[in-house]
């Protein structure tokens, strides 16, 4: 599919209406059928994906309204993995003192939030995104992003001693399983013709930005990482190169989306630094683009970008968290300020982060978010016409 240059996009979450939160948990509890639950979803994704056409979003998302949050429904679709609250891992996790200190720096209530456990040997017990791409595509003649939770994160949550060691007697031995699950899925994805794959990997920023427990990421299984940060970024980008190994050319973009962190609208609390440690190895990761947050200024320098192998940067132009709409304008300047470093056809603009990363505790309104891609998309048309003139 063509692309204009500085094409949009989102980068996947939306806020759930009331209806599909009230879905999930009917569904949970046994009230309604899953067949029910889809019916639900269903309508409150052809509304979000008529809001990102109205704006003028060039590559558009399901709003991932299928999904309890971003991780965390890969349990539905996997054998042996089980879904529990954070609270309740603290029965399995080793280190208690040091996960209760982390989830009390947290401006999240541990309620809000699960993660995926495996309680076994992994596989796919059905597609994790392949039918919620097929269902959009029947709706929209964009281009179409799905996004994945990448292997370094799913191995870093999932390996939970207590639950997992049975089967994986360390998290590396499950890292192998996820690798296949998620080269399975991308292969499945590439032959149904997805024009966009995007892997989250949000944790790599807190092997360089953290201090001690202060400002942990809201991943339980960050308290599985070795102490040796460079080691432990070194087996991350190993395990997305595994995944993308063969995949790359064959018609669909594969991207990696790095950021600090969004659980949370208070700046404060989330990680800052900028992307300079991470270059070394960004730069040598197999994909086509890194999709990176800079509408906030905790992301650092712009400059960094211009050491990261001559990918695609997908540029954060709008700040999720905020209520505060950003103007065509500001936009333009900061378009303006990568320019300096890559060429315009490899530049794309989305928002840093996703609008409704938990279901239950989402990052901003509806209104809101149609208003900040709104403005995005007139920033690149504008921005367009300059260059073109």
């Amino acid at each position: 599919m063509t692309l204009p240059i500085f094409p949009t996009t989102v980068i996947g979450s939306w806020p759930r209406s009331t209806a599909v939160k009230k879905a999930m948990r009917d569904k949970r509890a046994g009230r309604i059928t899953e067949e029910e639950f889809q019916v639900i979803a269903d309508q409150a994704i052809l509304q979000i994906l008529k809001w990102q056409e109205e704006a003028g979003i060039d590559i558009v998302s399901d709003g991932e309204q299928r999904r309890d949050n971003f991780i965390s429904f890969v349990a539905e679709h996997l054998n042996n993995v089980r879904m529990l609250s954070v609270s309740e891992l603290l029965e399995y996790v080793e280190d208690k003192a040091s996960f209760e200190e982390i989830l009390g720096t947290l401006d999240v209530p541990a309620f809000s939030m699960s993660n995926p456990a495996a309680v076994g040997t992994i596989s796919r017990r059905k597609p994790l995104a392949l039918d919620d791409y097929l269902f959009l595509k029947k709706h929209t003649d964009k281009a179409v992003k799905v996004a994945l939770p990448g292997p370094y994160l799913l191995t870093r949550a999932m390996w939970v001693e207590g639950l997992s060691i049975d089967a994986y007697p360390t998290k590396e031995d499950l890292a192998v399983d996820i690798v296949k699950v998620l080269r399975e899925e991308l292969d499945d994805l590439i032959a149904a013709g997805v024009e966009f794959v995007q892997f989250d990997e949000p944790v790599l920023t807190e092997l360089v930005f953290t201090q001690k427990n202060a400002n942990r990421t809201f991943m339980c299984g960050a308290l599985t990482a070795k102490a040796d940060a460079e080691e432990e970024i070194a087996f991350a980008l190993d395990l997305m190169n595994q995944v993308t190994d063969g995949k790359l050319g064959r018609g669909t973009r594969i991207g990696v989306h790095v950021c600090r962190g969004n659980w949370s609208t208070q700046e404060q609390v989330l990680l800052r630094g900028p992307y300079y440690p991470l270059v070394p190895y960004l730069s040598k990761v197999k994909v086509d683009q890194l999709i990176l947050e800079y509408a906030t200024p905790r992301a650092g320098e712009i400059a960094a970008i211009r050491d990261f192998g001559g990918k695609e940067i997908g540029f954060g132009v709008v700040n999720p968290r905020t209520e505060t709409v950003e103007t065509v304008d500001e936009i333009i300047e900061r378009v303006q300020e990568v320019r300096k470093f890559l060429p315009d056809e490899k530049i794309f603009l989305n928002p840093d982060c996703g609008f409704g990363t938990f279901a239950q505790r989402p990052m901003n309104s509806d209104e809101v978010a149609v208003g900040k891609l709104k403005v995005m998309a007139a920033a690149a048309k504008k921005i367009r016409a300059m260059v073109l003139a």
